[in-house]
């Protein structure tokens, strides 16, 4: 991966907003760049001199389009759209979130059809490059006329109002400031936007494309934890490889099936578990065991979709109106955050059914069936075994499924009737990456109760890629010959899950196996 990227020229992808947004590549303007941004800005500086009536230039904003705004007030219309749009509730979102924001917004602004000025666009790249990053509520957008409210939380520092993270921390975090505090500091001035330039700002999709970029790479881990998961509990249950076959999944090409019975056959290779049981006549096993490829394969399927659509939006113009020329102006809909509100909900869904067959798994191994111990653990009675932890995924899958309601297929319209349909692709965004952080936690828990099952195995070995995965989990958790407090053992699986490192260890280890999962 290249460490530069340049904005408005370059495609973005996934992978290269979330290195920009951590820090590892740096984003510039080129000269090509510079060009389109300043002929964007002349155009509208053409229109405002020939007293041409554009949208958003000389005009009130939603229902006030019909109300023309004098010369002398367009700049002062673009300071109070960023005021009066500023009407969000609730936690602030994460950094890493508004950070991804700006990059995705520059991006946009970059590509030169929304006649913003370099100077504006500069001062954002700032806040990017000194980790100045805006306090932004995480309620009230819509997802349609642009993510209204929390762009405009975003931009409020350019003017010098809301608030700001910066280098003050307390306790390893960032402490909030109010804007004029953190310019003093850096010794920077407010800016004055000039025509157009509020508008171009707040109208746009980065709310719903910052978590969709975010979502993209946390459903990707979920889906290969789950696959390795899933088979470590396949072992440890004596479950057959026979229905990951691949001549089964050609009869019904899904690309995500082919590639999960792909992914179970490697990981399962030489597995002398799976060797000593090969004619134990059991048929067939249950669904969640059997029919991994299909499910984690529908998911799967679903992931990658959202994924091609994330990407197209990281490099599209979202804004309205969009300037082609002074003599060309177009006020559409390109703001609407549909396009990803449906996928981000369907991948919710998506998401939600990873956990639903992951917590079956761990029902199946706390039976007491096929040698295993019920509730995996030798002296039940006095203890409770992992029975209790099934209770805690069973109360997760419960909560991601009532997150399940789409939110793109609910609409209140807004703005007197002028945005009579909006999207709430933002309430999709969040609520996927609500649904992924307890299915973080539905893994780790199956993950625990695998590594514990997958020992009354021995001396069998499994995979030498599944007894890597065993080892590493119990570098920090060890086998329960008792109760004991398992919440502090979920915490320590679910950090491995959820910083990516358990599946970044499992692969890489595959690779020196010759394997490319």
């Amino acid at each position: 991966m290249n460490t530069e990227f340049h904005y408005g020229i370059d495609n973005l992808t996934v992978d290269t907003t979330i290195a920009l947004a951590t820090g590892k590549m740096k984003g510039i303007l080129t000269d090509d760049a510079i060009e389109k941004i300043r002929a964007s800005e002349q155009q509208v500086q053409e229109i405002v001199a020939n007293n041409k009536t554009v949208y958003g230039v000389n005009t009130g904003f939603g229902i006030l389009a019909n109300t023309r705004i004098s010369a002398e007030d367009t700049t002062t219309l673009q300071h109070k759209i960023l005021q009066s749009h500023s009407v969000g509730v609730g936690n602030p979102i994460p950094m890493e979130i508004a950070r991804i924001m700006l990059i995705t917004k520059v991006h946009a602004l970059a590509k030169g059809y929304s006649g913003i000025r370099l100077q504006t666009l500069e001062r954002i790249i700032w806040h990017i490059d000194n980790n100045v990053t805006p306090v932004v509520p995480e309620k009230g957008s819509v997802g349609a006329s642009g993510d209204l409210a929390p762009l405009a939380h975003l931009f409020l520092p350019l003017i010098g109002l809301g608030e700001c993270y910066s280098s003050n921390k307390k306790d390893d975090r960032y402490l909030a400031q109010p804007t004029p505090e953190v310019l003093k500091l850096f010794k920077l001035s407010p800016l004055q936007l000039g025509p157009k330039e509020g508008l171009a700002l707040i109208n746009g999709t980065q709310f719903i494309l910052a978590f969709a970029v975010k979502a993209v790479l946390r459903m990707q881990n979920c889906l290969e934890a789950a696959d390795i998961i899933g088979a470590m509990s396949l072992e440890a249950l004596t479950g057959t490889k026979a229905p990951f076959d691949e001549r089964l999944h050609e009869l019904r090409p899904f690309d995500g099936s082919r590639i999960v019975a792909q992914r179970l056959r490697s990981i399962l290779h030489d597995s002398a578990i799976m060797q000593s049981h090969i004619d134990c006549g059991r048929v067939q096993d249950p669904y969640s065991l059997r029919c991994m490829p299909q499910v984690h394969g529908a998911s799967r399927n679903a992931w990658q979709h959202l994924k091609e659509l994330t990407e197209t939006e990281l490099n599209s113009v979202t804004d309205n109106p969009i300037i082609f020329s002074a003599d060309d102006t177009i006020s559409g809909g390109n703001f609407h955050g549909q396009p990803l509100a449906l996928p981000l909900d369907y991948c919710c869904f998506a998401a939600a059914e990873i956990g639903n067959i992951s917590d079956r798994r761990c029902y199946l191994l706390l039976e007491g069936k096929w040698g295993l111990p019920m509730l995996l653990m030798k002296d039940v009675g006095l203890n409770s075994g992992f029975m209790i932890p099934q209770y805690t995924t069973a109360a997760l899958v419960t909560e991601n499924k009532t997150m399940c309601y789409p939110a793109s297929a609910d609409s209140i319209p807004t703005s007197l009737g002028q945005e009579d349909h909006v999207s709430m692709g933002s309430i999709s965004g969040r609520k996927l990456n609500n649904i992924l952080d307890n299915l973080e936690y539905i893994l780790a828990i199956e993950l625990m109760s695998a590594c514990q099952a997958i020992e009354f195995r021995r001396p069998l070995k499994s995979s030498a890629i599944l007894e890597f995965a065993h080892d590493h989990v119990r570098e920090a958790v060890s086998f329960a010959e008792e109760d004991r407090i398992f919440a502090d053992d979920i915490k320590k699986i679910r950090g491995m899950i959820g910083d990516f490192s358990f599946v970044e260890k499992v692969n890489n280890f595959a690779k020196t196996k010759g394997v490319d999962l």
